[in-house]
């Protein structure tokens, strides 16, 4: 006769209680801060070249509208190796899916200026 096992019961998981991020703080306390400041929202690149095109007189390329945007400290490149590529193609981007709508116009090969409403 084939002898029998014993078998354990089964395991039930145990609860583990969650963490209370306000005490994993030293003190107890969740910190908040006393007053709440908005830093100054930055322009994206596109709002940036919106802004040089509008002082400029006459249509620009891509590069110098960066040069602008710098000099402005309107926008400044994340570290990006060719930002005017970049802009060049988010003006183009716009200019395909919004059509008459965009902000933009192309007046010549590589050259912008701002669609006048």
């Amino acid at each position: 006769m084939p002898t029998k096992k014993a078998t354990k019961p089964a395991k039930t998981p145990k609860a583990t209680p969650k963490a209370d991020p306000k005490k994993a703080r030293k003190g107890g306390k969740a910190k908040t801060p006393a007053v709440e400041t908005t830093p100054a929202k930055k322009l994206s690149q596109i709002a940036a070249a919106e802004r040089v095109l509008a002082e400029a007189d006459e249509p620009m390329n891509c590069k110098a509208m960066v040069e602008a945007m710098h000099n402005q400290v309107l926008w400044s490149s994340p570290g990006g190796k060719t930002p005017h590529a970049t802009l060049y193609a988010a003006i183009l981007r716009e200019i395909n899916t919004k059509g008459e709508d965009a902000r933009f116009r192309k007046t010549d090969r590589g050259l912008f200026t701002l669609a006048t409403k």
